[in-house]
């Protein structure tokens, strides 16, 4: 509870100072040093020494990932400073999951689709600072996008929801068919890993009780989204399908992490497990909300698991792994929460139903979150196996006017960029690893011929050098010399070569480990923009 106890006094106050934190450390009877090393690590804590100013009480956030960069953000970040003055303070921040909307700014809590000097003047001048309430129609330039209606719960039941977690629970149902369904549908885990999820429920319920099961909402990867698109939209499918896999699975609670950008969708998440739990449709386990604090690497499914924890989100070494000693050391089902989401679906239409969906080979859907240089960016559902020219086309509209299709980012930042010339390779798990690249949460980011690839491959490695945890050392020193060689004019690529081997081979985590794909992509695919 640490982390969430640090969350009350910063939103309360606007900062943690150091009288405050000595307070806390005394209050929960940690040492200074621990309520210290947690508070410092994550972004979103300003930890304030004695003597130090506190910062402006407003806080305006501009989102400089790739699709954000693309779209304007460094004109903004350059004049909001001279524009709102000493008494608002602009920082540059990862991608905050609204690419399909860049650039994208946060004033404040309260998050700002297309963000433009103007926009960003009238809500600090309004101090509109905290999210419009969940399907409100509060004054907001874009109130449609950022707090779009949602089922609620009442609207989820009539509809039939928990109708199939009520048969499972109250024996209706038998553990061993409801897995093999999810075996047979070739559902994987669609948080980046894809590990077949009926697989993993079976290796879970294998391990010894009391079980856990942490729901992974800490969507970072630069251009994604899908799973805010998701919560805003039906957050009880996801809740529903983590009842029926902590039933099968025989868990005993579940934590469910989200990121902390996502201030609407935890107002959404609150309300409505608070109206699950006042009338419930079936025995539940006791399930609990944990906020994250701006950490990327919190993705990594040991690192939530530290963060639940109250501590720094550092990647633990394997083994063992988390399905064995996971949360607190007890056997963890961890699940990304669009995979969750599926599980109702599958279960009530069969495992046929899914695996029916497909191209070229492949089977199943996948939500794909695009970003970048087309018509209709945004959540696009579609066949597992779609090729990506075969997605702009026929999902998002086309290329935007007056540009040309030139590359894209198959898999958000980790997954490497290859030239439209690739463009007929079928986008799913495993089609995209023998070009160096993958899929991972199915982030795609267009470039046309107005972008280079090399600008992305440098806003890509600046984003890793400032993620890293810095617990290993390949990970921490090797994406802060990758980012000094890339923004050279020339390229020492044997040396860059080198030095992605070096971080790939020796990086603990999946971090380092993909971090010099984009590199690599640019030497390989992209070589007349370094010659």
């Amino acid at each position: 509870m640490l982390i969430e106890y640090l969350h009350r006094i910063q939103d309360r106050y606007g900062h943690l100072s150091a009288a405050r934190l000595v307070a806390l450390a005394e209050e929960m009877k940690l040492a200074m040093t621990e309520v210290y090393e947690v508070a410092t690590f994550y972004h979103h804590f300003d930890v304030i020494k004695e003597g130090e100013v506190p910062p402006p009480a407003i806080t305006v956030r501009v989102c400089d990932s790739i699709a954000c960069e693309m779209a304007g953000a460094s004109e903004l970040l350059a004049k909001l400073p001279g524009i709102l003055g000493k008494g608002v303070r602009v920082l540059h921040a990862p991608c905050i999951g609204r690419c399909e909307t860049a650039p994208a700014a946060v004033v404040g809590q309260n998050p700002l689709p297309h963000a433009s000097v103007e926009k960003i003047s009238a809500l600090v001048k309004a101090k509109a600072v905290k999210h419009p309430a969940p399907g409100s129609r509060e004054s907001h330039p874009h109130g449609d996008i950022v707090s779009p209606p949602y089922v609620d719960y009442a609207a989820y039941r009539a509809k039939g929801g928990y109708e199939l977690a009520k048969a499972c629970i109250d024996g209706a149902k038998k553990r061993e068919d409801v897995i093999a369904v999810m075996e047979d549908s070739g559902l994987r885990g669609l948080g980046g890993a894809g590990f077949p999820a009926g697989r993993k429920w079976k290796s879970v319920a294998a391990e010894p009780a009391p079980r856990l099961c942490a729901i992974n909402i800490d969507e970072g990867e630069p251009g994604t989204f899908k799973d805010r698109w998701y919560l805003e939209r039906d957050p009880h499918r996801f809740i529903e399908g983590a009842l029926i896999a902590a039933w099968a699975v025989g868990i005993d609670e579940i934590y469910i992490y989200l990121r902390d950008e996502y201030h609407g969708c935890r107002a959404i998440l609150e309300k409505e497990i608070a109206a699950l739990k006042a009338n419930p449709p079936c025995r539940l386990p006791p399930i609990h909300l944990r906020r994250g604090a701006g950490a990327y690497i919190c993705g990594e499914e040991s690192a939530m698991i530290e963060s639940i924890e109250g501590k720094r989100g550092m990647p633990r070494l394997r083994p063992p792994y988390v399905a064995q000693v996971g949360l607190f050391n007890r056997p963890t089902l961890e699940h990304n929460m669009e995979t969750l989401h599926w599980v109702r679906e599958i279960l009530e239409k069969g495992a046929d139903w899914f695996a029916s969906h497909g191209r070229n080979g492949r089977k199943g859907l996948r939500s794909f979150s695009v970003s970048g240089r087309v018509k209709k960016p945004g959540v696009h559902l579609a066949p597992a196996g779609i090729a990506v020219k075969e997605l702009i086309a026929e999902y998002c509209g086309g290329m935007l006017e007056g540009h040309e299709f030139y590359g894209y980012l198959p898999g958000g930042a980790s997954g490497g960029i290859l030239p439209a010339a690739m463009g007929d390779i079928p986008l799913d798990f495993d089609t995209l690893n023998q070009y160096g690249c993958f899929i991972g949460s199915a982030a795609i980011v267009i470039f046309s011929d107005k972008d280079k690839a090399t600008t992305a491959a440098r806003n890509l490695m600046k984003f890793f050098s400032e993620e890293s945890c810095g617990q290993c050392t390949p990970c921490r020193v090797g994406t802060a010399k990758a980012l000094k060689l890339i923004e050279r004019k020339k390229w020492d690529q044997p040396l860059l070569k080198e030095l992605s081997d070096a971080m790939m081979d020796a990086s603990i985590c999946g971090l380092g480990q993909a971090a010099p794909n984009p590199v690599l992509s640019v030497m390989k695919y992209f070589p007349q923009e370094i010659a």
